[in-house]
């Protein structure tokens, strides 16, 4: 019945983890989900009724535009130069997604052909992977380390898969091991990118949720980086906005405008209501993004320190509201948190062979959540 190419595509990790966790909730556990990274805190009060005013607007009820309200794209490009000191033109190098989920999945579509390659890490995050594999192109898949600080090796690329990349995926802060890229590494790249005529594309969803006062670059302010990439932004971690769907790609005008084509075939646009809230978002007051990072820290801190006392190996991420922790067999480990603590979390392996031997815990839950999570962990013998 299904098309061959589905033979290829994993099950979604997420669908999986959540199945697993109704069938404990039908038992009667009180499970604590420490798995999907969905943010708990609220929508900051001034964009829903933003929402709530442009959704009441007749003239926001017609099909939007494909690429975007212009003004939508203009507070992107204003953000952009407020954030990051990146100058972008809103008409042609920034684009309106339903969400950066959605332009990752689609950006291969409008790039690569049938057999070409694309690099991803592993682990890394799953739709990488299937934009490859929907574009029918062929993935090779990027070791990440801890001995490498998470970063892949670029001169470890086999030369004859080197030749046949179109596209490399990079995602720094990043999910799921919450590690952290320097702008020098960007740069490294961008030189990558331009010796072999390769598309990158930075996901960099997270940029905003960072602790210790560090502060994560965009790709875009690399040397040359509008050259060879685009950027996939998104309003769902920075304003608590996942079941919004809405964010942006920025970068090269040329990739902008094939991802577009793509979008312009398959969706009708982001509801306008949507993009006048996230204008709001976006040019508003940015308090409620600095309390948010301070409550994730204090939630850091609760299951860092828990996880150490109990003899865990981690280290405090400096950005996400991920902790990925070594364990000696991630399947076995997150089975047995499941089936005799009620604790959800994430197998590394599902963000790709390499995760193998780590579990991500995601800190979006409540700190009284998290400390429970810890002492019913001080009862199991892991």
């Amino acid at each position: 019945m299904y098309a061959r190419r589905m033979d290829h595509l994993p099950p979604y990790l997420f669908a999986r983890i959540d199945d697993m966790k109704d069938e404990k909730l039908r038992q009667g556990v009180d499970v604590i989900d420490l798995g999907v990274g969905d943010p708990d805190l609220p929508t900051p009060p001034h964009i829903v009724e933003a929402l709530c005013t442009a959704a009441r607007d007749p003239k926001n009820h017609h099909y939007p535009s494909y690429a975007g309200m212009l003004a939508y794209r203009e507070a992107v490009a204003e953000w952009y130069q407020g954030r990051f000191g990146v100058r972008l033109d809103p008409k042609e190098e920034v684009l309106a997604l339903i969400g950066s989920k959605e332009g990752i999945a689609h950006i291969a579509e409008a790039f690569v052909n049938p057999g070409e390659v694309v690099l991803a890490a592993d682990p890394g995050y799953p739709v990488y992977k299937t934009s490859a594999l929907f574009a029918e192109g062929r993935v090779h898949e990027l070791p990440i380390r801890a001995d490498d600080d998470f970063l892949p090796v670029l001169d470890d690329i086999p030369a004859d898969v080197v030749r046949q990349a179109k596209l490399i995926f990079i995602n720094y802060p990043n999910n799921p091991t919450a590690a952290v890229a320097p702008i020098s590494f960007f740069e490294e790249v961008v030189e990558f990118a331009r010796e072999h005529d390769i598309i990158v594309v930075h996901d960099n969803a997270y940029s905003e949720i960072t602790f210790d006062g560090y502060r994560a670059p965009s790709f875009l302010e690399a040397d040359g980086a509008m050259e060879v990439g685009i950027e996939m932004h998104s309003l769902s971690k920075t304003y608590n906005m996942t079941g919004w769907r809405v964010g942006m790609a920025c970068g090269n005008p040329d990739i902008i405008a094939g991802l577009g084509r793509v979008k312009t075939n398959v969706d009708s646009g982001a509801f306008n209501a949507i993009q006048h809230a996230a204008i709001t978002a976006l040019t508003g007051p940015q308090d409620s993004v600095a309390r948010a990072c301070s409550i994730y820290q204090e939630r850091r801190d609760v299951l860092v320190s828990g996880l150490s006392d109990i003899g865990f190996d981690v280290q405090a991420p400096k950005a996400t509201f991920y902790v990925w922790a070594p364990v000696d067999d991630c399947m076995a480990f997150a089975a047995q948190l499941l089936d005799q603590a009620g604790i959800v979390a994430t197998p590394g392996v599902g963000f790709g062979r390499n995760g193998e031997g780590f579990v991500r815990f995601a800190i979006t839950r409540s700190i009284e959540r998290i400390a429970e999570a810890v002492d019913r962990m001080r009862g199991l013998d892991l």
